[in-house]
Parts: structure tokens; sequence; C-alpha cells
């Protein structure tokens, strides 16, 4: 059989079969990145340190649709004013969530976490006990002082349907490519 093969197309062989090979899995990258994700923009500083402005992220639209969103998730969801947004989730369906002395609490006991996401300056609404409903959650963005989310009445309660999906990778700026944690 090896007396057939031809050792001066040997190597042209080999290059086609690379290149078809790479062609394959950009193109099944390409497929399930668009087919399973979104690319989603991050507007202002909200989310700073782990997210700044201009940042540019994936969103796996799929992972809520076995399961609900988790405490400190940091999601996408789409405002009344059809705006996306990115902010971290805080209290979940049928929680009660109150913000007072700087701390947030979550049925009556602080929200545990070593990271100074339990810390908020202003209230806002939040200063009375909020009482989820079994469909809506609570979310604040990380840079506490600068951010626009729940506390507020022009976003209030998210309810599961607006929540458009979880932040999984940053993809732009490049220098920053890396994925994104939960905690």
């Amino acid at each position: 059989m090896e007396f057939y093969v031809n050792e001066d197309t040997a190597w042209l062989r080999r290059i086609v079969r690379w290149a078809v090979n790479v062609v394959v899995v950009l193109a099944l990258a390409w497929f399930l990145v668009y087919a399973f994700c979104a690319q989603v923009p991050v507007s202002g500083n909200s989310m700073q340190p782990v997210l700044s402005a201009d940042d540019v992220v994936l969103v796996n639209r799929l992972v809520y649709d076995v399961g609900g969103p988790e405490r400190f998730d940091i999601v996408v969801f789409e405002r009344e004013d059809h705006k996306k947004n990115v902010k971290r989730v805080i209290g979940l369906p049928g929680e009660t969530v109150q913000i007072k002395g700087g701390f947030v609490f979550i049925n009556g006991e602080v929200l545990g976490v070593d990271n100074g996401l339990e810390q908020v300056s202003l209230a806002g609404r939040a200063d009375t006990p909020i009482q989820l409903e079994e469909d809506e959650y609570f979310l604040l963005g990380d840079n506490r002082d600068s951010s626009e989310d729940s506390r507020f009445s022009n976003i209030g309660n998210v309810k599961r349907e607006q929540i458009y999906g979880k932040v999984w990778f940053r993809i732009l700026p490049l220098l920053k490519l890396d994925f994104i944690h939960s905690k």
C-alpha cells in the first residue's frame, strides 16, 4: 500500500487535513458561542472590580433552563426600558432583604461573605424589609456606591423572566480575557 503513496504530495495532504481540522474546530466554537451564549457589553462601573465599563462578556443563556440563579451569580437582566444590565444576585425568591447599618441582611441575618459584598452605604428602598415573591430576585452591583440596582424603585425586584443568563467569560478587552467566577 505504501508503494502508491506519492512523497511529493504527502506534505500537501497533511497541510490540507490540518487546515480542514482548524476550520471545523473554529466553526464548532462559533456555533456553540452564538447558539448558547450571547455577547453583552458592560455599561458603567457598577460591577467593579470584577467587571469594568466597556468590558464585553459572554452570557450562558441555557444554565437557568436547568436551575435558577444562585446567590452571588453575576447575571444579565433586561430592564423595563429594554436595556441589559449586569448585576450580582443577593436575595433569592421567598427571602426577606434589608439593608441597615451599612450591612445586607437576608432573613434577619447578616449576609456572610468575606469579600465586602455585604456592606452597603446607601440602603435605598431596602431600608425597610423587602419580601421577595417566588419568582423575584434582589440584585446589587459590586460597586455599591455607583450602582443602579434593586435598591432603587426604577429597577426594584427582578423577576425570573427578566434574567437573561449568567455571565461566565470576559472576551474584551483581550488583556483581561478570563473566566468570571461567582464569588
